[in-house]
């Protein structure tokens, strides 16, 4: 309540909009509904309640809470016995549309009044006769209502209360129908801002997710080189659209026929990650020109992270990666391999045997003082395969809630026996899609092939990045 004395009318024109109305006014009203989506605004509890509450202040038998569009009036929620649940021949028991013309209905009426008014006796009031719900069941003689007006002036509809006898409104009821039309117009308003505030979240996140796509690209090769006698192959599987991750890969030629090849996960996601991210390839792709021995590069992307972590506040920046060098040797490839803290690559042998390449020890880099990088050599024949994986792969929980880790993975491999590059991905793809939710990192594969057939006719071709 306000306190202030209404202002209260008893219409003595007819019901409905004015013969000659004012258009530029009327659209701007119209344009308040259609903002508010108020027609295609369903009842819900709070205004079914106002409709009940302005029933029982009025001890009516009849409420409603409408909204007047263009030629319709939509009932938004109503109250009434039971049994008697329709206003004329429509249902009331769900928002509805009243296929009337609007000039001849009291609730149209309710815009034109600057505060709460009351009729009465409708059969006595000129043009109202011509309302439904007067001329037919259930028979409406009184009618109050109180418009619901915008905050910047419009009114959209009102809040009325009927009876089937003819009655005098007083001035406390009319001002808390003044009220409940307030109260709607406060639930109206919330829906609009929540509207809104859905909308832009929406596009926001549509935004971050565009920037993150286009930033993760940027943090990988937009594709793989070709590599004589070789096949490259690779593929990035976010767990999350609108957040960049930290995971890695790159191939790239070295000196001579030799080439480079490397694959991790930095620590942390978003922004944060993302520049690590982008140190960390530079790093290596440098380091690698300057000294391509695997144990190198690492220990020099070592000495650039606790660099760069040196005199700082924030957390010291660390990573996991493999780094590698093939060199061709004959119908394959001979590969060296260092690991800090990273999962074992895998190799897939020609007859379907699974084997870890797995240096001994091996820690992450960045974070500990003088850390230990392991190295192995290892040989590709004709027919093999070899995998690098990040841990969001191993780490993923299966339908048991246990990790696939090394073993599932390496059994899912065997499974798919003899292999390429391109199927080991899809093997892998394959893996992540039956796992589901199960996978909650974001997860990058590099898979490398060298073809059964020997080098001298094959020339290999170039792989998906």
């Amino acid at each position: 309540m306000t306190g202030e004395e209404p202002e209260v009318s008893t219409v003595e024109e007819a019901p409905g909009r004015p013969a000659v109305a004012d258009s530029d006014e009327e659209e701007r009203r119209l344009e308040a509904v259609r903002r508010y989506a108020a027609l295609e605004t369903a009842s819900g509890g709070a205004f079914d309640r106002v409709a009940a509450l302005a029933a029982r202040i009025f001890q009516a038998p009849f409420a409603t809470v409408t909204i007047v569009g263009d030629d319709l009036v939509r009932v938004i929620a109503a109250h009434g016995p039971p049994a008697r649940r329709t206003i004329g021949e429509v249902s009331i028991t769900e928002p509805v549309i009243v296929e009337s013309p609007i000039v001849g209905t009291l609730c149209a009426a309710a815009v034109r009044h600057d505060g709460p008014h009351a009729v009465p006796d409708a059969r006595l009031h000129p043009g109202a006769a011509g309302d439904p719900v007067v001329r037919g069941e259930p028979g409406i003689r009184f009618h109050a209502a109180a418009p619901i007006v915008t905050p910047d002036g419009e009114p959209l509809g009102s809040v009325n209360v009927m009876d089937t006898r003819p009655r005098e409104a007083g001035d406390e009821e009319l001002a808390c129908l003044r009220d409940l039309a307030d109260l709607v117009m406060d639930e109206l308003q919330v829906r609009l801002v929540t509207q809104r505030t859905v909308e832009i979240e929406r596009q926001l996140r549509a935004g971050a997710e565009r920037l993150a796509r286009t930033l993760q690209r940027t943090l990988l090769p937009p594709a793989l080189p070709r590599v004589p006698g070789l096949r490259a192959a690779a593929a990035y599987h976010p767990v999350s659209a609108d957040e960049v991750g930290g995971d890695f890969y790159d191939l790239f030629p070295l000196d001579g026929d030799r080439w480079g090849f490397f694959l991790g996960d930095v620590c942390g996601k978003g922004a944060g990650a993302a520049s690590l991210t982008s140190l960390v390839r530079y790093t290596l792709r440098a380091a690698a020109v300057y000294d391509a021995d695997p144990h190198a590069v690492l220990a020099n992307l070592d000495a650039v992270l606790q660099q760069e972590h040196a005199g700082g506040d924030m957390p010291a920046p660390y990573c996991t990666a493999v780094f590698g060098v093939l060199q061709p040797d004959g119908d394959g490839f001979g590969v060296t391999l260092a690991t800090g803290g990273h999962p074992p690559a895998l190799a897939v042998r020609a007859d379907g045997v699974v084997e870890p390449i797995h240096p001994a020890g091996g820690q992450l880099i960045g974070i500990l003082r003088n850390p230990h990088f392991a190295r192995v050599s290892a040989r590709l024949n004709a027919g093999d395969a070899l995998l690098l994986y990040t841990d969001g792969l191993t780490e993923a929980r299966t339908e048991t809630g246990s990790m696939l880790d090394e073993d599932g993975l390496t059994a899912c491999l065997a499974a798919a026996g003899p292999t390429s590059a391109d199927a080991l991905l899809e093997t892998v793809h394959d893996l992540i899609t039956a796992l589901g939710e199960g996978v909650s990192d974001d997860t990058a594969v590099l898979a490398l092939s060298v073809p059964p057939a020997t080098r001298s006719s094959s020339s290999g071709s170039q792989g998906a990045a």
